[in-house]
């Protein structure tokens, strides 16, 4: 594993939104400095200048760099002797590509929250920006980060599970059952605002990640989507349910569900995958159990144990705690970040490009979510109608 030795230091880490009300803001500093790899230092936390600068003490950032705005951040911190390293950008999404854009500009490394950005042209151009600069960038799927994640992505990349058939996996929440959003609810406003969150709602803000984990985990390429999304608390615009089936080039199906209207249902991530020698099973809620199923022999329960002879190298790499010791949300997320800590210190170190290390979720992991997004929406106004989904960008 690349270390920041090339550098000498830490990682100076400047964070955009994830002012007070956001939870996270706080979600991404506590997975940067997890490893005690990264500094947070500077930041732009709301579009408000007085509530962002109101906001630095809850991070301890010191008022000179407590910026009233992202350009004000970039202009400065690049005139100064000891400039951020990266930003991480913690905005509701139509904020995403301005942001992210000025960073690359800047000469900043990037880690961003999914969705990508607002809209599909504005992913795509912001690829083309990276692929012409020399940032790192990385968007937050953490589900990618968790250790049995990982440790099944291996098995069935490795062929232990046989041929792919089949992907299930899905999103369920039940927060937004009655329309939080009229009531003044911060999280929710944004979230069921198409200015805001783009032409996706349920779909967009965790659709995505249900269908790029089972994209990691499988590495399958999509080719064709039929979707219908729909909203059962009107007059809400965007969707709070929808689901998707989608075709893979190997002949695998998938499906795809998200909701946001399931009673009592908490942050009820899922996936399950059909081989011809085995199936998986893996749930968020339980992360530290991963169940695999052959017929004729009893069921196996893989647990979470970097010393255990059945746990792969990318599963041991995953963990940070003896077995027994659970490991959930905030380590996943920081794995992400240490993959692109890694590839920080491997581009300071003059590493080529085509061999620095590309296991955290990219720039375009986030033109694909930003791809499925599109499809599943235009599929869903038409009736379900089959659409293409491989997306020139798309990587196993």
């Amino acid at each position: 594993m690349a270390t920041n030795g090339s550098l000498g230091r830490k990682l100076r880490m400047a964070l955009v939104g994830g002012g007070q009300g956001s939870f996270i803001g706080r979600v991404h500093v506590t997975a940067a400095v997890l490893d005690n790899r990264a500094v947070l230092v500077a930041g732009a936390l709301s579009s408000d200048p007085a509530r962002a600068k109101a906001s630095a003490a809850d991070y301890d950032i010191d008022a000179s760099r407590a910026y009233g705005s992202y350009e004000e951040l970039f202009d400065k911190e690049r005139l100064r002797p000891d400039p951020i390293d990266f930003v991480s950008i913690a905005t509701p999404n139509h904020m995403h590509f301005p942001v992210a854009k000025a960073a690359i500009k800047a000469g900043f490394h990037v880690i961003c929250d999914k969705p990508l950005t607002l809209t599909l042209a504005e992913a795509e151009a912001l690829a083309s920006l990276v692929n012409a600069s020399s940032v790192i960038f990385a968007v937050t799927h953490n589900y990618t980060g968790y250790p049995l994640v990982r440790q099944a992505r291996q098995m069935i990349l490795s062929g232990e599970l046989g041929d792919i058939q089949a992907v299930r996996s899905s999103y369920i929440q039940g927060w937004l059952r009655t329309r939080l959003e009229s009531e003044g609810h911060k999280q929710a406003a944004w979230r069921t605002d198409p200015t805001k969150s783009g032409e996706a709602g349920a779909f967009g803000d965790i659709g995505t990640h249900a269908y790029n984990l089972g994209r990691y985990m499988t590495g399958l390429l999509p080719e064709k989507i039929s979707a219908n999304l729909k909203v059962f608390e009107p007059p809400r615009s965007l969707d709070d349910y929808g689901h998707a089936v989608i075709r893979y080039e190997n002949g695998a199906l998938g499906t795809v569900t998200a909701s946001q209207i399931s009673h009592g249902r908490e942050n009820d991530v899922r996936i399950e995958i059909d081989g011809t020698l085995a199936s998986l099973e893996w749930h968020q809620e339980n992360p530290n159990q991963l169940f695999i199923r052959r017929n004729g022999h009893p069921h196996s329960i893989y647990t979470r144990d970097p010393n255990a002879p059945f746990t792969n190298e990318a599963g041991k790499a995953a963990c940070r705690l003896p077995s027994g010791h659970p490991e959930a949300f905030f380590e996943a997320f920081a794995n992400v970040y240490r993959s692109a800590f890694d590839a920080m210190a491997d581009r300071a170190a003059g590493l080529p490009v085509e061999k620095i290390n590309t296991v955290y979720p990219n720039v375009c992991d986030g033109v694909e979510g930003m791809y499925f997004i599109t499809q599943s929406v235009a599929s869903s106004k038409a009736d379900g109608a089959w659409l293409p989904m491989r997306h020139p960008l798309a990587r196993r």
